[in-house]
């Protein structure tokens, strides 16, 4: 049978046929939705006007209109000659045809309407635009005049169901806001409803609708119409009973005008008799369905995870829902994922936290703020549709949420009211899973007037929590091993103090850019005997997980080695020893410097790093230490030297790994004199004096590598802070102690420390003219922020700390100290060993008082 000519036209004589859409889609007639600019480009290209016209929206969003429409006498007529604006408050709402070329059927027949639009926006002109060729002209007789449909435009007032149909317009922009859609509808209709005109008496309004029938209701429709059609009364053909634009293009035409009987009611976009598609509709419009669905599926997947960052990824994924799929997006993960604290363990119940991060919808602004507010944290109640989610894993459909059922899900919810939000909507809950665990869940809501969520909603909602689920579990994994990394590395790298004896500090540590929160580069601060500070900085050799674990254990030995008071040179031929006995990939850089205060001079030794640079307070001037250069540690067989600086209070050491200066394609004497021009700019403290050299040289291209930066100042301690003397081997000495300590706590204004600092001395002193052997007892007093007790003697046996029983006569005196001092300890010397505690000031400096005999 000729598919343009019917079972049906045949019963009724011959009568005229209905259009009949030809290929494709039968029931659907998509429509073309193009927005320009006042300067002739285009700001807006609909998936319709993609697969009419043929670019994609990235092609054709900014290119002028003229070269992508057909349609001339739409840039024309309504507004633009040539592609240049006329003012649009003289435009007016115009339509036609048009031809154009097509590799398949070589030519496509375009049916078009365009409306000026004026108002705050770049919006100046809208075009919608359908395929014409898809619809079958019919033949009214035997005379062969062939019937055309024509675009126009109509008072949507003159057709049943008007507010409805006005309803219905801002489906057309489903990327602009309420605020914007509503404006270009307006205006559409004050300028007049596209239809398409059948015949003089005969239009159809153009009803535009993301959604597709389902499929049981279009057959009982059709099965209906076909009783109808039987029976020899007038035909009805499908359409939602009481609702004329239930359909999918086109509406059927309604309204005061004259029909003829057998075009009593139009078939949605120009949709064939019903007894056409006995075996043709049925399979078409699933096909048709489902293909809607994978396009809008393979359009999101598109649009999220376009990044591992877990916060952006949720918007992505809550964002693409709206407003193609649902007019209310809202996405809550549980608290463990969004933490970033590893996979959730066991399933949810009424105890579990979820956080609500992130709402997308098209309603007003600010209408849901208040009832649910982004970043909140709530437990969801048993008896809701919410927890029956995310306990079984499953979607849940509630096509209508009545009255009653509103009711009973507010009642769950202390402190809110949903009712207003929820009630007269169609509901859909899908979880968001990773591994068969709810990572999460999606609540979807279609406002009244739209078509009801229904089974194949709930599968491609299902399919869209997959894809989602699947991007945010990658998410939820780098972040988390970005947090386990991030820890690793702040575990490693010190909590360096501040402000050390005469000497101020300031660091940074930043990661490479691409290679993850962490690496091998490490800073250092150590406290030595003597009021003296070790200055380390270091670098592994290489990046990710293994760098970091070796620098761990190459940053605690050069801790333990620097306890023992070992000169640098030594102290960089044991750790080099240590890391050729850890295994044969251990190379690193370092430097190792100590700062005596005290006599105003740096000890350094170098491992195969960058140099340091000293700035000298008194002219600014700053220099790139020339320091003896030995082989990286590791390597071995290579000897160390020791360098002695002088310095001067106030002068200021910068350490730093080779992240900062160096970068590739580049000599890294370009990246040191960086190093020293920004180190000698003025600054007003430590902490912006490293920021000023990070600027000047991180914000070069190409920096991939750690970078590791340690500053000192280098304060020292005035002579008239120190006191020194030196005690005999003899007992009486250790009430001369006392009575030397006495007198001086009271020149330094300290009165309160006297007692203490006598009974602590006393104990000190006494071991060490007991243990002593040929050579006198020093003592030495440092006042800083704590008062620095040292004592000398010749001994090389260390201290130890013993319990004491009632009986014992020794081991009494270190269990004092232990209990008085703020810190104590003991170190080798070259000639023999150092007893040394801290005493806790009240005030750290008190007024100096001079002595009475001058």
């Amino acid at each position: 049978m000729d598919r343009g000519m019917s079972r049906g036209d045949e019963e009724l004589g011959g009568a005229p046929r209905v259009p009949a859409q030809r290929g494709g889609e039968p029931g659907r007639m998509p429509l073309a939705v193009v927005i320009i600019d006042a300067e002739g480009l285009v700001t807006h290209w609909s998936s319709g006007a993609r697969r009419l016209f043929g670019p994609a929206r990235e092609e054709a969003v900014g290119r002028p209109a003229v070269d992508l429409l057909p349609v001339s006498g739409a840039l024309g007529g309504a507004g633009w000659q040539g592609g240049a604006p006329r003012h649009p408050a003289t435009g007016y709402a115009t339509a036609g045809r048009a031809r154009m070329a097509d590799r398949e059927h070589g030519q496509v027949e375009v049916l078009w309407w365009a409306y000026p639009l004026v108002g705050p926006g770049p919006e100046r002109l809208l075009v919608l635009a359908a395929d014409a060729s898809r619809l079958a002209v019919a033949e009214r007789g035997s005379g062969g005049e062939r019937e055309r449909f024509s675009p126009g435009f109509a008072l949507h007032t003159e057709f049943p169901g008007a507010d409805r149909l006005a309803g219905r317009l801002p489906d057309i922009l489903p990327n602009m806001g309420p605020v914007r859609g509503g404006r270009i509808v307006s205006q559409i209709l004050e300028l007049g409803y596209p239809v398409l005109e059948i015949s003089r008496y005969e239009r159809v309004p153009v009803t535009p609708d993301w959604g597709m029938p389902r499929y049981r209701e279009r057959q009982a429709r059709q099965e209906a119409a076909r009783r109808a059609a039987s029976a020899g009364g007038a035909r009805e053909l499908p359409g939602a009973p009481g609702d004329p634009y239930a359909s999918d293009g086109l509406a059927p035409p309604q309204g005061p005008a004259r029909q003829s009987p057998a075009r009593q009611s139009l078939p949605p976009e120009g949709l064939a008799p019903p007894d056409e598609f006995d075996t043709l509709d049925e399979v078409d419009l699933e096909y048709a369905a489902v293909r809607e669905r994978l396009e809008f599926l393979n359009e999101v997947s598109g649009r999220i995870g376009t990044s591992l960052d877990l916060a952006r990824t949720i918007r992505e994924v809550t964002s693409a829902a709206v407003p193609r799929f649902a007019d209310f997006a809202g996405t809550h993960l549980r608290a463990q994922v969004l933490a970033g604290e590893g996979f959730p363990d066991g399933p949810p119940d009424v105890t579990t936290v979820w956080h609500r991060v992130w709402v997308e919808h098209n309603d007003e602004p600010g209408r849901w703020d208040d009832t649910v507010p982004v970043g909140e944290s709530i437990a969801f109640p048993e008896h809701t549709p919410f927890f029956q989610c995310m306990v079984t894993g499953e979607p849940v459909l509630i096509p209508y949420v009545d009255d009653a059922l509103g009711d009973r899900i507010a009642a769950q919810f202390e402190k809110r009211d949903l009712r207003p939000l929820i009630n007269g909507r169609s509901l859909l809950i899908v979880p968001l899973k990773a591994r068969d665990v709810v990572l999460g869940f999606m609540v979807l809501m279609r406002r009244p007037g739209r078509e009801r969520f229904h089974d194949m909603d709930r599968t491609t909602g299902a399919e869209l929590a997959a894809r989602a689920g699947l991007v945010l579990d990658n998410s939820r994994m780098y972040t988390y091993q970005e947090n386990v990394a991030e820890t690793l590395q702040d575990s490693m790298l010190p909590q360096v103090t501040p402000r050390m004896a005469g000497c101020d500090t300031a660091t940074r540590y930043l990661p490479g850019a691409r290679l993850g929160r962490i690496g091998g580069d490490w800073f250092d601060c150590v406290k030595l005997p003597g009021s003296r500070t070790a200055l380390v900085v270091g670098d592994v050799m290489g990046h990710g997980l293994n760098s970091a674990a070796m620098m761990g254990q190459l940053r605690t030995a050069v801790q333990t080695l620097a306890a023992l008071d070992l000169p640098p040179a030594q102290l960089l031929r044991h750790l080099d020893d240590l890391a050729r006995r850890l295994g044969e990939h251990y190379l690193a850089t370092c430097l190792y410097a100590v700062y005596d205060p005290i006599r105003s001079e740096l000890l350094i030794s170098n491992a195969g790093h960058v140099p340091p640079v000293l700035v000298r307070a008194g002219d600014g001037r700053s220099e790139l230490l020339d320091l003896p250069t030995g082989a990286p540690i590791g390597v071995g067989g290579v000897p160390f030297e020791t360098a002695l600086i002088r310095v001067a209070p106030g002068d200021r050491l910068v350490l730093c790994t080779d992240g900062l200066v160096e970068v590739r394609g580049q000599d890294i004497g370009a990246g040191l004199a960086a190093l020293c021009e920004s180190a000698a700019h003025p600054a007003a403290s430590m902490d912006e004096a490293c920021d000023t050299i990070i600027r000047a040289l991180n914000t070069q291209g190409g920096r991939k590598d750690d970078v590791a930066l340690l500053m000192a100042r280098l304060n020292g301690i005035p002579a008239h802070d120190v006191a020194r003397w030196r005690l005999a081997l003899e007992p009486g000495e250790v009430g001369r102690a006392r009575r030397l300590v006495r007198e001086r706590l009271l020149r330094w204004g300290l009165p309160e420390a006297v007692e203490t600092a006598q009974l602590l001395v006393s104990e000190v002193v006494t071991n060490a003219i007991r243990h002593s052997h040929t050579h006198h007892v020093v003592l030495r007093l440092v006042r800083t922020e704590a008062l620095l007790c040292e004592v000398a003697d010749d001994d090389h046996e260390l201290p130890v700390l013993l319990s004491a029983g009632p009986d014992d006569e020794a081991g009494r005196g270190l269990r004092v100290v232990s209990a008085l001092a703020r810190e104590w300890g003991s170190t080798r010397t070259a000639q023999g060993k150092t007893v040394w505690f801290e005493q806790a000031l009240s005030r750290a400096r008190g007024p100096l008082i001079p002595r009475s005999d001058g």
